[in-house]
């Protein structure tokens, strides 16, 4: 689940273009040296390599990049009893669709039989994982696809793209891409990676493992990448301008909370999303969209790949977007860190507020010019408030603290009733494409002072259609006020806050022409919203924390 400033408990993360919470740029400001306990920690570079494509497939040839001496065998798991007939895992996987028959062989019967012992006690441990706390009834197989059968003569390493639905109890399936090295034996720095050996199934006696982790691995999906086509039910896309230089070392960023992404060199990020859902991810479709008008704003996507479900033609495949590679931005600068350092310091971080919000102003007209923009209606904004009233609700049952403040609160949602219902004067509302999920985390600045926002994929944790949906842009401002709150409280300096929620006002207003604090009724019912939602976070998860959403509360609730 997305945890609202989370990366912001005081350490200095990695910094990289993409992946939830913001980006992460090592402290070599943007050199990305291989970690010690890389398998190759000498050279800090991967040989590329050697590829035969045969009908769309890159699959690499040639011995193990890795001596034998450096290699683990993992104890095997507690045998199982067979599933019963019937039960998932006791039918082949899908075969591969007839366009493609020679590309991806169809994975033996047995496959989730194989593996559903090992996800049991694998998946609750992965941070993207999000149901945690919650028994795990089953597993469905939606998907499988051989990027490099063992054997051959690559030796025995092979990588298996798997689509799997796990089923819990009071929610609806989860579907989870996992991307599975198999080896017989692993080395040491992997062994921490591996779901255990396989028993029976096609990868009997083999040990999986989480193949992003296996610089060879990592290397083979972005020589995927580079070329455009299908293999099976995946489709890999490259934008024409896309160049990729040689000998990229690829490394996984260790601060991802609901994602896996790799960075590659100081090149690339790739981005893999892991709890996935039928339809374009929106950090794909609002970056690429943003890309191609020619924004500045935005590390443009390079290439991506798909997952195609089965129809009888291309109108009736409904594609579930996998992973995105996106330009890094190297000697970037965080926006939370360079935050963070201005409260310590009771520094002016005015200047730098205001051309972020200029810069918030222009990718909100970039989305408005790509894509549609509507106005919102009475019973839109009826709707919205209503929704948002109970959420308060619901957060004020359970959240002791917050009653005090509620009956207060929800004014702020009538007013925005009331300017549905054309009772309350206030400005035409219109609704448009968005960032979605926008703090001081979600921006890099670059060397030359330039802002770049990153991470469009919304809040992970609500539906993707929701994401998708368009909303007013105060929703976003809201949410940057809200992120210079909880930097100045670190410091317990709300002067600071105050100052430069003002400067990235009137960054804002000098590009869109329109000034978010002359929308009172909008920006007071977003801002109230967020800081609800927060107030449940955090009594939830750090209740250490609970006291900066409540002061927002406390403030917003005498605000009118």
């Amino acid at each position: 689940m997305r945890r609202p400033h989370d990366r912001y408990a005081g350490r200095q993360p990695e910094r990289y273009a993409g992946g939830p919470y913001g980006g992460f740029l090592s402290p070599a400001r943007g050199r990305l040296p291989v970690s010690p306990d890389s398998p190759n920690p000498s050279s800090g570079r991967l040989a590329p390599l050697p590829l035969v494509e045969a009908a769309g497939c890159a699959t690499p040839r040639g011995k193990d990049v890795m001596s034998d001496s450096s290699w683990t065998r993992v104890p095997s798991a507690p045998p199982t009893a067979p599933a019963p007939t019937g039960a998932p895992g006791s039918a082949a996987a899908p075969a591969p669709p007839p366009a493609a028959p020679a590309v991806t062989p169809s994975v033996a019967p047995g496959l989730l039989r194989s593996l559903e012992p090992l996800l049991r006690g694998w998946l609750p441990r992965q941070r993207w994982f999000a149901g945690k706390g919650l028994p795990i009834n089953g597993f469905r197989l939606a998907g499988a696809t051989e990027l490099m059968p063992p054997g051959g003569s690559h030796g025995p390493l092979g990588l298996l793209h798997v689509l799997v639905d796990v089923e819990q109890p009071g929610r609806p399936a989860d579907c989870y891409q996992l991307l599975l090295g198999a080896h017989p034996l692993l080395p040491s720095a992997l062994v921490r990676t591996a779901l255990g050996p396989a028993v029976g199934g096609p990868y009997d006696g083999l040990t999986l493992y989480d193949a992003p982790h296996d610089p060879r691995l990592a290397a083979l999906l972005l020589e995927r990448l580079r070329m455009p086509g299908r293999t099976g039910r995946l489709r890999f896309t490259t934008e024409p301008h896309a160049v990729f230089p040689p000998a990229l070392a690829p490394r996984v960023s260790t601060a991802e909370q609901s994602n896996t992404s790799v960075v590659y060199g100081d090149a690339y990020i790739l981005k893999l999303f892991r709890r996935v859902s039928p339809g374009t991810n929106p950090d794909l479709e609002l970056s690429l969209a943003l890309a191609r008008a020619g924004s500045r704003r935005v590390a443009e996507p390079v290439a991506w790949f798909e997952s195609l479900e089965p129809g009888p033609g291309p109108a009736a495949e409904e594609p579930t977007t996998l992973g995105v590679l996106q330009r890094f931005l190297p000697g970037s600068s965080d926006g939370w860190a360079l935050a963070l350092a201005s409260v310590a310091e009771d520094g002016d971080f005015r200047a730098e507020a205001a051309a972020l919000g200029r810069a918030t102003a222009e990718v909100h007209a970039s989305l408005a010019a790509a894509l549609p923009v509507r106005a919102l209606g009475g019973e839109a904004l009826e709707r919205m408030a209503a929704g948002m009233a109970r959420r308060l609700d619901e957060t004020a049952a359970e959240v002791a603290a917050v009653r005090p403040y509620a009956a207060a609160l929800r004014s702020a949602f009538d007013d925005l009733a009331k300017l549905g219902a054309g009772t309350l004067p206030g400005h035409a509302v219109t609704a448009q494409r968005i960032h979605g999920d926008l703090h001081l985390g979600q921006a890099l600045r670059g060397p030359a002072g330039e802002w770049v926002l990153i991470d469009f994929e919304g809040e992970p944790a609500r539906p993707l259609a929701e994401r998708r949906k368009a909303a007013p842009p105060v929703q976003d401002v809201a949410g940057m006020l809200r992120s210079f709150d909880y930097a100045a409280h670190h410091s317990g300096n709300g002067p600071w806050a105050a100052r430069h929620r003002d400067a990235y006002c009137t960054g804002y207003a000098a590009v869109s022409g329109t000034d978010p604090r002359e929308q009172p009724v909008l920006i007071r019912a977003f801002e109230t919203d967020k800081a609800v939602y927060e107030a449940r976070y955090e009594a939830r998860h750090r209740p250490a924390w609970l006291p900066i959403p409540l002061s927002a509360l406390a403030r917003l609730a005498t605000s009118v």
